[in-house]
Order: C-alpha cells, then structure tokens, then sequence
C-alpha cells in the first residue's frame, strides 16, 4: 500500500523514486516488521497470559523442561501478524508470487492455530486430528502448486535445478504440482520438530530465509540471473520484501522467545514459517538448496523418523529421545549451548549453500 502511495507521490518529486528499489524497501520492511514485533509483543503476550494459554510440557522429557510448564505459547501469531502487516505495506500488490507465498504462510498458520487451541485452550492433548492437519496442509500446498504451475512462463519455472551444474535441470511437468506439495508440507513439518527449545528455531529460520531473499533478488534480475546461471524469473524480487518481512519479525520475536523464553511460538508459528521457507525455495527453483541451508531441519526430521523405524522394527532406539536436540540435552548438554551450536551449524550451511551460487 505504501508502495502505490510512493508511486503517486513520485509524480511530484523525483525523491520518492527510491521507494521503488527492492533494496530499499526490504530494509524498511525489516525495520517495519522488527518494530511492529517489538511495540506488539508485550501487549501480544499479556493476552496470552490473561487467557492462561500456557505451554504443556512432556513428563517424559528433559528434567529442565519442567519449568517451562505454563509458558505462553501460540506466540507465532505476533510473527504472522508483523509478517502480514509488512507485506502489504512494502510489497507490490500486484505481484502474484507475493500473495502466494503470504497466503501459504497464513493458511499453515491458521492450520497451526487450531491445532494450538486446541491443546492449550480446550485442554485437548491431541489437538487437531493428524489425518485432519495433514489434510489442510496438502489442500493449501496443493492449490499453491497449481496456482504456480499455470502462471509459469517458462519451462526453467518448472523443472528441478541441480546445484553446481549449469545449464542443465531435470523437466517437471505435471509432477512439478506434486514435487512442490512435498517441499511445502516436508518444510512446514521440519520446522515444527524442530520448535523445542527456547529460539532454536526461529533463528534457523531468519538465517535461512535471508539465504534464500539473496537467491530470490538474483533470480529476479535478468542480468544476475544469466550471469550466475540459474532461471530468470520475473516477480521473484519482489520475495525480498516477504523475506524482509520474516527477518524482521522473526529477530523481534526472537527479543521475547530467546533462553529463558517469555513465550513459545507454538505450532501457529512453527508450521506457517516452514510452510514459508518451502515456497519460496519452490518459486526461486532452489529446493535442493533449501535442503542444505536447513540441514538442522532435515537432521531434526530423520532423526525423527529414525527413532520411530528403529523401536517399531528392533524394539530398540537410536537416540535418548527424538527429535536431535532433545538426545544431547539428554547427553548433558546446556540448553543455551545446544541452540547456539545449532544456529553456528546453520550459519555454516546456509554460507555454503550461497556458494552454490557462485559454482556451478
């Protein structure tokens, strides 16, 4: 909104031009979202703590969870809100991946928040039925693939790019609808095992999302786009104002959520943000590198699935307790010590997935 507001005012004087430059705007977006984050949160989590939506902890869990019985959860509503608000204010609205990736990132959210009120609110241990979240997380990513598959303009859009080889992707087509399901409904869920300790995944999630904001303004720039080798894909830019937007409200929420932790961001928040990191990989064609950059996403995830193949098929398990960061809690490790190698691991991996830009 702020953006056709410059636009006019540009008419006047020549100084409001530079409200169009994708530079700039991401960086008042950032700014935007991190303020509203900041103003919001206090009033955000009394409300939380009026309603007496509190965090449920696992007795069966690390002993130092205990005390987080009663914390205020379902605060990833304060980061759609600041995601959502930033959007419209900076982002091109006539831009269709923008409303894509904000309506996927709502839609997950929403999905998340019934499943949080559910257990919080109405003391439901199970929460939204499995069958039924995992039913609303395909429709939403499902309609996205389509939505992306009838607006490609070309066949680069949907086909598979291969990290450090160069004119060469593996052709799609109609699979791309089901391809893209996977990365959105595999991302929104790695994300959420991943939410267990206090920041440990919210800042993951900024590092990776400002990984992907730069694949994001080089896949949007026909020139850069050429000169790196990857798929020119016009509109893409404009995912640096929603990535702004996340960097933004995610250090905000990381002032409120960081050790010991003032409120949870609960599934609402955790869902919604994976779901965001998977379609924006989708729209730049850079899922495999969403893979490396998330790594301790992925980690969290196999080790998951790990656990559960190994007791159902041996009796026995791999780790102390799944997901990863609860088997070195386990093992003696500090909490704070655990998300902070976990976010330096992350730093890593993202670096080397921005190398992938360069090698090819």
């Amino acid at each position: 909104m702020l953006l056709l507001l410059t636009e006019w005012l540009s008419h006047f004087s020549s100084a409001f031009n530079v409200f169009g430059y994708t530079t700039t705007r991401m960086v008042l977006g950032a700014l935007t979202a991190l303020v509203t984050s900041m103003v919001v949160g206090p009033w955000f989590i009394r409300r939380l703590i009026d309603g007496q939506i509190g965090q449920s902890v696992r007795q069966d869990g690390p002993e130092s969870h205990l005390s987080k019985a009663g914390t205020p959860t379902m605060g990833g509503g304060l980061i759609l809100i600041s995601i959502a608000v930033t959007t419209l204010l900076w982002g091109s609205l006539s831009n269709l991946y923008l409303w894509v990736v904000l309506l996927v990132t709502l839609g997950m959210g929403a999905v998340g928040w019934v499943d949080d009120y559910r257990k919080v609110v109405e003391k439901n241990s199970r929460g939204l039925p499995a069958r039924w979240k995992y039913f609303w997380q395909s429709v939403i990513a499902l309609v996205a693939g389509i939505v992306l598959y009838l607006h490609a303009q070309t066949p680069a859009e949907t086909a598979l790019i291969i990290p450090l080889v160069k004119h060469y992707a593996i052709p799609f087509g109609l699979f791309y609808i089901v391809f893209t399901y996977f990365v959105i409904v595999g991302s929104s869920n790695a994300v959420n095992l991943t939410d267990g300790l206090d920041g440990l995944a919210i800042m993951p999630t900024v590092l990776v999302t400002l990984g992907l904001s730069i694949f994001a303004f080089a896949s949007g720039n026909a020139v850069f786009a050429d000169y790196l080798h990857i798929p020119f894909i016009n509109g893409a830019n404009e995912l640096c104002i929603f990535a702004a937007a996340i960097v933004g409200a995610g250090l905000g929420f990381l002032w409120f959520n960081t050790y010991p932790a003032q409120v949870f961001m609960g599934d609402v928040g955790s869902l919604s943000l994976g779901a965001a990191l998977g379609i924006m990989a989708v729209i730049v064609r850079q899922e495999i590198v969403l893979v490396i950059m998330g790594g301790i996403f992925v980690a969290e995830t196999v080790s998951v699935i790990l656990q559960v193949g190994s007791y159902k098929l041996t009796g026995k398990r791999i780790f102390r307790m799944a997901p990863l960061h609860h088997h070195f809690e386990l093992k003696g490790w500090p909490e704070p010590r655990v998300i902070v190698r976990f976010w330096i691991i992350t730093f890593v991996l993202v670096l080397v997935g921005l190398a992938t830009l360069k090698f090819r």
